[in-house]
């Protein structure tokens, strides 16, 4: 699952990164673009990317889909769409027949139980800061909805793999540069075929590193986070 992130990219780096997309001529961002954030949590707004032909648009959403047909936003929010019922659960399969969108991240956090603290009943969880070894930024497959006239946003996961697995067993469905166009113009079927784990060429430029144990406060956010890592 992915229930942190961080995005530093913003402003104009952020719609140059956008611009870059393939297929994309022109990038609008009519509501501007958010500040650098170090701990995004759900229920925030984040801002999703959807493309329309040549054009590419930047939104702030909430981070927890709303379904058109809901009528509050009571319940946990729905921030993770598992890749393995996405098409056919009735919260997400009518997103992903016509609203598939991109969610961009400078990295993710992710929090692993050391083996000495397993089977504790309260284990000390080490969080982890995942991030490109290049740094360049992470789109992952998400899906939009209007439900309650609100924009919001969920992000597709999938099982974990590769060098990342040790981790978590679950992971963001991270899209590969090839990968955009089909995930995001594709029919149903076609975005279907994407629902497996990221290519290992995109694991493999993975990196990680402990990140400070404050980070499990949705108040703090600040780079210290990540630039300062520590082990509890």
């Amino acid at each position: 699952m992915c229930g942190r992130f961080v995005l530093f990219t913003t402003g104009d780096a952020l719609l140059e990164r956008v611009g870059s997309l393939p297929g994309v001529t022109e990038v609008l961002a009519p509501e501007g673009t958010p500040g650098p954030r170090y701990n995004v949590a759900p229920t925030q707004t984040v801002p999703i990317v959807r493309v329309k032909e040549s054009l590419a648009q930047v939104d702030p959403a909430r981070w927890g889909l709303i379904p058109h047909w809901k009528k509050d936003d009571s319940g946990p929010p729905l921030f993770n769409a598992r890749g393995e019922t996405v098409a056919e659960k009735p919260s997400f399969r009518d997103a992903f027949k016509r609203q598939r969108s991109l969610m961009v991240l400078d990295g993710y956090y992710e929090w692993f139980v050391p083996e000495e603290e397993r089977g504790k009943s309260r284990p000390k969880k080490q969080p982890y800061y995942v991030r490109r070894t290049d740094g360049g930024v992470l789109w992952a497959a998400g899906l939009w909805s209007t439900g309650l006239d609100q924009l919001s946003t969920t992000m597709v996961t999938t099982e974990s793999a590769g060098r990342i697995a040790w981790l978590h067993d679950r992971l963001p469905r991270f899209l590969a540069e090839e990968e955009i166009e089909q995930w995001l113009h594709g029919t149903p079927e076609e975005a279907a075929e994407l629902l497996h784990p990221a290519p290992s060429s995109l694991i493999d430029a993975f990196e990680w590193s402990p990140a400070d144990p404050a980070v499990g406060s949705v108040r703090n956010d600040h780079a210290g986070l990540i630039e300062n890592p520590g082990l509890f």
